[in-house]
């Protein structure tokens, strides 16, 4: 199994490359992998929290959280793998650390996310239960998921 490393960096504190290398691996998954021409780029990443999984000297997986407001919970999305590190576990590792973030910051909170519908078993595994029913995001059917707060 690949050892990762762990960075969770708000966006003002990476560096150029490290940006440029978040985005492109969102941009190949979520947008040339998935044939789905959206706004990948959405003007929310200076808001969140990004945890990056490095390994073999490369980006092998990301993905973002909100802080909860008054009206939702704590928001995870734009969980990415690169294609290279699929199969191995890291997307649930991935999900693992998001957790234990949100746990430790806002352990009162739920979680919320908009999962791909072909996905809901997989959340379903980290303890996320569906709220909502299925409906289209940018053309890929999703529905919302929500994790009881950890206290």
């Amino acid at each position: 199994m690949t050892a990762f490393r762990w960075r969770w960096a708000a966006l003002h504190e990476m560096s150029g490359p490290e940006v440029h290398d978040l985005l492109k691996l969102r941009q190949d998954v979520f947008v040339v992998e998935q044939s789905c021409a959206f706004e990948e780029i959405d003007g929310r990443d200076g808001e969140a929290l990004h945890l990056r999984a490095l390994a073999e000297g490369r980006l092998a997986g990301t993905l973002r959280v909100f802080a909860p407001t008054e009206d939702r919970g704590a928001r995870i999305g734009r969980i990415a793998t690169a294609a290279a590190f699929r199969g191995g576990g890291l997307g649930h590792a991935l999900m693992a650390e998001a957790l234990r973030l949100c746990a430790a910051r806002w352990p009162a909170a739920a979680i919320d996310l908009s999962a791909q519908a072909h996905l809901e078993t997989f959340y379903a595994g980290h303890g996320f239960v569906t709220i909502s029913g299925a409906y289209l995001e940018d053309g890929i059917p999703h529905l919302d998921m929500r994790r009881a707060p950890a206290n």
